[in-house]
């Protein structure tokens, strides 16, 4: 008697939450379903929470608010942005699972140069799954990938590779650039579809772009803060760069790699380069100080988890950068309050275990779940 043929479950279905930041109703999902519909969605609604948010039917989700945030966080409330993509991060905080992709509301299913839609997800997922080489650079890019190995001359001793804490996928169409090239290139589109996935090399820093990302919150996590940008800040549009710098000198301090490449999204819209260069101007002067500043940031052999660099980071933010700018006095505080919040709703395990923690439970922290 012949058996039924089980289908396969999505990879990492019960281990992954999709996080979008919005300020509109998510149509963009439809052209997503094939591939995300299986997944559980943390949507953190930005600008004004009375808006009606509506998300198209059968997707499982949890959608938070402004006041959501207030309530869940309380004074710790303030390490969170406003009126900028960088709410996002809120969905890292009150997610329970063990990897996060996240995804902007502009960015559509590409497809790729045979015609074939892109399915992004599964292509963070195989980044995540597979080990980066960030102490010896592999010619043929990702050694890992279906056709490809390490070259000759690679050491066997390195070819284990380390954990995969990030994956960074690009864009086809509209490029993510700053506001003075949108400005001097307003026609640019990129139509370069490029089949690689490689290693950022361990000592080298990255922009990192947070409208295709996916990354392992329990190895980096707590590194993933977009900072406080936004609504009240002098500067915008840096938050998931600021992020993806801190984030990866942790990651070179503590052996672990980040890939970038594949996947590709369809970026549908260009942002007006006006108003991006009245959030970035301050960012575009001051990043010139920041790059060195974390170039030749040190972290300490005693920090030994994410949590611990972090705050120490935070220490040189403050020292090395408050005079730059009063605002990285803030920013640096900020950085201790979302380390903070982030303890406070993810207990280890051990002590969850032990004790019933003090911090919103997760049905208390998502009255809008469906």
């Amino acid at each position: 008697m012949a058996h039924p043929i089980t289908p396969l479950s999505p990879p990492l279905k019960d281990e992954l939450d999709i996080v979008i930041p919005t300020i509109r109703n998510l149509d963009f999902l439809e052209m997503w379903r094939p591939f995300l519909q299986p997944y559980h969605l943390i949507i953190v609604q930005d600008g004004d929470p009375t808006k009606v948010i509506k998300v198209p039917d059968g997707f499982d989700y949890e959608l938070y608010n402004r006041n959501d945030v207030n309530r869940v966080l309380g004074p710790k409330a303030s390490c969170i942005s406003f009126k900028d993509s960088a709410c996002r991060c809120f969905g890292f905080l009150v997610s329970k699972k063990k990897y996060i992709f996240t995804i902007d509301d502009d960015c559509f299913v590409a497809k790729d140069p045979s015609g074939k839609e892109i399915n992004a997800l599964a292509q963070h997922i195989q980044n995540l799954l597979t080990p980066s080489t960030p102490l010896f650079f592999n010619t043929l890019y990702d050694p890992y990938r279906d056709g490809a190995d390490f070259v000759r001359g690679y050491p066997f001793s390195l070819r284990e590779g380390v954990s995969t804490a990030i994956s960074h996928g690009l864009w086809l169409n509209i490029p993510d650039y700053d506001a003075p090239t949108q400005l001097v290139k307003p026609r640019e589109r990129n139509t370069r579809y490029v089949d690689a996935v490689m290693t950022i090399p361990k000592g080298t820093l990255f922009p990192m772009c947070g409208m295709n990302l996916a990354f392992d919150r329990e190895l980096i996590g707590p590194a993933m803060y977009f900072g406080l940008m936004g609504d009240g800040q002098p500067i915008g549009r840096y938050d998931d760069m600021w992020a993806g710098w801190c984030a990866k000198v942790i990651c070179d301090h503590l052996n672990l790699g980040v890939k970038t490449g594949l996947p590709y999204i369809w970026h549908s819209k260009a942002s007006n380069p006006f108003v991006n260069l009245k959030k970035e101007y301050k960012g575009i002067y001051w990043q010139e100080e920041i790059i060195p500043f974390f170039q030749s940031i040190i972290l300490s052999k005693e920090c030994t988890t994410v949590q611990q660099c972090y705050v120490e980071l935070s220490k040189n933010v403050k020292e090395k950068l408050g005079s730059v700018d009063p605002y990285f006095q803030k920013l640096g505080d900020a950085m201790v309050t979302w380390i903070e919040a982030w303890e406070e709703l993810n207990p280890p395990k051990e002590a969850s275990a032990a004790a019933e923690p003090k911090s919103v439970k997760k049905e208390e922290a998502s009255p809008n779940s469906k």
